[in-house]
């Protein structure tokens, strides 16, 4: 080819290779000019670079971004850090002009309760900030005036997050018409007090979350209003328990959410969860709550998967959970957490079955039930831990239930954690006494198959000090939480040194407090093993200074 271009600054009628590229002729180039192999290849990363590079920050957005740190507070629960961080803003809004409109967005960008607005109506500033008392009542008081209104809502506009506590200022508020949206900016709403005849106002079409604390007739008018809402949670206080129109209800405004991702509310019935099924950007679901209205087993004529990966159940009783999970596919699943106040083991047994259809794809399982009157099964049984071996993608296991640990023992401690080779914290918690089988060796044994455990709650057999630490060259660097529940031991240094010699991250055992006994002895080990890890450092400390010297 003797093509040369015009445009070319290097001198392409060179022979190939003479600045390291062979000419080769592009029809549809990058560039109009020069068609040589180091040039198209030079515009090229040219190209490609300036695609990688940041965009340039406006000063109006290094402003909100240092407003937003200025804004961000260490404790949430800190009632210092959050006064300072206000003081803050509000000096820089007085700053100058620049500075005012985006320290004010930040300063009311997040508020609890309606007293901060209230307080910027003249009437009501002294009844508020000079009546010496920290709780401010409205009982009693006028309802805001048009005017009054004007100035509560001058900064509401600038809200993106609101808490209603339990004071009921909304009363005050009924001079505003019904088509009025106090918040247009709101993000998230998380209500202690239902507002009832006044949700209205607080709805904006921008919310994303919102928190209730019952189920209303108004309840619908959320899903209706706001329809970007992602994240609805349905909180019921103990005891009160929802009657079966709420409960309708509740199915019936569920129904109308179109983006939901994330769901937490009490029991469905089967045409909320068919609606679930539909939505695809749902990850989250869990409910909770006394399960008033069994979902019907026997009738059930329709199947359908629902695509989220978390997953969970504190409920009464346990065979809602198990209907849900035999009759709706899971294949995404990937964290299951299910809390019942009593689970017998036969329904133990349906819902490990009915679990196995997640078998492939699910990391964590928690399964917890306190009751220890539930009888142990009889013959012919498998063991909790057996029915879990083929979830061979575990992270996280605990089982805390009547008779979960039943037949737990040095071999079948090994076979499980041989079966896990990504299980990074196991917790298991049997309520009903029975005694310790695991030894150190058997403990050992399993670890050397879970290199990357960090976490791990077991009844220990810690009397029988089976293990040598000076015969085993083994340590295991990745557990830090040891939990030994209610073991008891009596020869506290030589587990020490056991601890200190193969599992160097444990900084200190922790036990429950079943009696004085245990709990001295443990306190022994763990003081020794302090002391152990000081001199071990002290030594190390001197021997690097004598090889300095």
């Amino acid at each position: 080819m003797n093509h040369v271009s015009k445009s070319c600054k290097h001198d392409c009628s060179t022979p190939p290779g003479k600045h390291g590229f062979d000419r080769v002729r592009f029809v549809d180039g990058p560039s109009r000019g020069c068609l040589c192999l180091f040039c198209t290849t030079l515009s090229t990363k040219v190209s490609i670079a300036v695609e990688l590079m940041h965009r340039a920050l406006l000063l109006s957005e290094i402003l909100l971004d240092i407003f937003a740190h200025v804004n961000t507070i260490l404790d949430p629960l800190s009632y210092g850090e959050k006064s300072l961080a206000r003081k803050s803003l509000a000096a820089l809004a007085r700053a100058c002009q620049t500075f005012h409109e985006p320290a004010m967005d930040e300063l009311w960008a997040d508020i609890y309760g309606l007293r901060p607005l209230l307080g910027c109506v003249t009437r009501l500033y002294p009844m508020i900030y000079h009546s010496g008392k920290y709780l401010w009542s409205s009982e009693g008081i006028e309802p805001l005036c048009e005017h009054e209104a004007r100035q509560f809502l001058r900064h509401a506009a600038r809200v993106r997050s609101l808490q209603i506590p339990f004071d009921n200022h909304f009363h005050l508020l009924s001079v505003l018409p019904i088509e009025t949206c106090m918040f247009p900016r709101l993000l998230s709403l998380s209500m202690v007090l239902h507002p009832t005849g006044y949700l209205h106002l607080f709805l904006s079409p921008t919310l994303r979350r919102c928190l209730v604390p019952a189920v209303h007739l108004d309840l619908k008018s959320i899903a209706t209003r706001c329809a970007a809402l992602e994240d609805l949670s349905v909180k019921i206080p103990y005891p009160y328990q929802s009657t079966a129109d709420e409960l309708s209800l509740l199915s019936d405004s569920i129904r109308l959410c179109k983006r939901l991702v994330t769901l937490s509310c009490p029991p469905l019935d089967w045409a909320a969860w068919e609606h679930l099924s539909n939505l695809p950007t749902l990850c989250t679901v869990a409910i909770f709550g006394e399960v008033l209205f069994p979902l019907d087993r026997d009738n059930f004529t329709f199947a359908f998967s629902l695509n989220v990966t978390t997953l969970s159940f504190h409920v009464n009783p346990a065979p809602y959970v198990i209907t849900v999970m035999e009759h709706v596919e899971f294949p995404s699943l990937k964290d299951f957490k299910m809390i019942v106040r009593t689970l017998p083991w036969a329904d133990a047994e349906q819902l490990f079955r009915a679990l196995l259809q997640c078998k492939a794809t699910i990391e964590d399982i928690d399964i917890s039930s306190r009751d220890q009157g539930v009888r142990e099964p009889s013959g012919g049984y498998l063991t909790a831990i057996t029915q879990f071996l083929c979830f061979t993608q575990l992270r996280t296991l605990r089982l805390a239930f009547p008779h979960s640990c039943i037949d737990l023992d040095n071999d079948l401690l090994l076979e499980a954690m041989s079966s896990w080779p990504h299980i990074r914290a196991l917790k298991l918690d049997d309520p009903v006494f029975r005694p310790a089988t695991i030894t150190f060796r058997g403990l050992l044994a399993g670890l050397r198959q879970c290199p990357h455990l960090h976490t791990l709650h077991i009844l220990m057999d810690a009397m029988n000090v089976d293990l040598d630490p000076k015969a085993e060259s083994f340590q295991h660097a990745s557990l830090q939480t040891l939990d030994v529940r209610s073991s008891h031991t009596t020869d506290s240094e030589a587990v020490a040194h056991i601890i200190l010699s193969m599992l160097p991250c444990v900084k200190s055992v922790i036990h429950s407090y079943s009696g004085r006994y245990v709990r001295y002895a443990w306190y022994e080990v763990n003081r020794r093993l302090e002391s152990f890890k000081s001199s071990a450092a002290l030594g190390c400390h001197i021997t690097g200074a004598a090889a300095g010297i």
